[in-house]
């Protein structure tokens, strides 16, 4: 009997020092939400390739590669921006929402040591990511932005993971695979952005929510 109350007082400690040292409040359901907006986000950018590809304005279907020389990339530059801003900001809002709400719920503070290195950890390889995407675009590469964005993405989460909850690791371990994958099928890269963030982002939110929050 000692020896078990022993096993559990350490047990105990165990997971109060790893609550402690880690941002447990990730909201699963914002992670299904993303998925989503990623989803929309994807569909409403091949929408608009393929307006700008078999427009009625020409008199022949434009090759993928004619389409990035020929007419219309610059208003459709600008449209994919307007879409891939506003999937960022409209997942990043509501994860702040439903993080928030779950802290709160669970009597932890939404900003603390663990939420900053969590931030930290997450941010910096997403950044440059971003700046790597800019010079990718700049040299017209822009065929390797969408597998980069995803093996950006897989580094920041496999990076953050250890502040916050183990599953992000493996989301993070995912998104690799895909982009590294993606590198292979250049022209293919919205199907694949479309996989890392949208179909995954579902699936491991829900993991999270079903286990970890009902």
């Amino acid at each position: 009997m000692k020896q078990n109350k022993y096993l559990e007082d350490i047990s105990e400690i165990k997971n109060m020092m790893s609550r402690s040292s880690r941002f447990m409040s990730l909201s699963g359901l914002s992670g299904i939400l993303a998925g989503i907006y990623a989803l929309i986000g994807a569909f409403l950018a091949k929408s608009n390739m393929d307006y700008y590809i078999y427009s009625s304005d020409s008199s022949e279907i434009l090759t993928r590669t004619e389409f990035s020389q020929v007419y219309g990339f610059s208003a459709l530059a600008i449209k994919l921006l307007i879409i891939a801003f506003s999937v960022i900001l409209a997942a990043t809002v509501t994860g702040i929402i439903l993080t928030y709400n779950k802290a709160k719920k669970s009597g932890e503070k939404m900003w603390d040591v663990s939420s900053r290195r969590l931030l930290i950890n997450f941010g910096v390889p997403l950044l440059i990511g971003g700046l790597f995407c800019f010079v990718l675009i700049q040299q017209e590469i822009a065929g390797l932005v969408a597998p980069t964005t995803l093996i950006f993405y897989g580094l920041a989460c496999v990076n953050a993971s250890k502040y916050t909850l183990g599953k992000v690791r493996y989301l993070g371990y995912t998104n690799i695979i895909i982009g590294l994958i993606a590198t292979q099928f250049i022209g293919y890269g919205l199907y694949f952005w479309a996989l890392g963030f949208g179909v995954f982002h579902i699936f491991y939110g829900a993991l999270m929510y079903f286990k970890d929050e009902k």
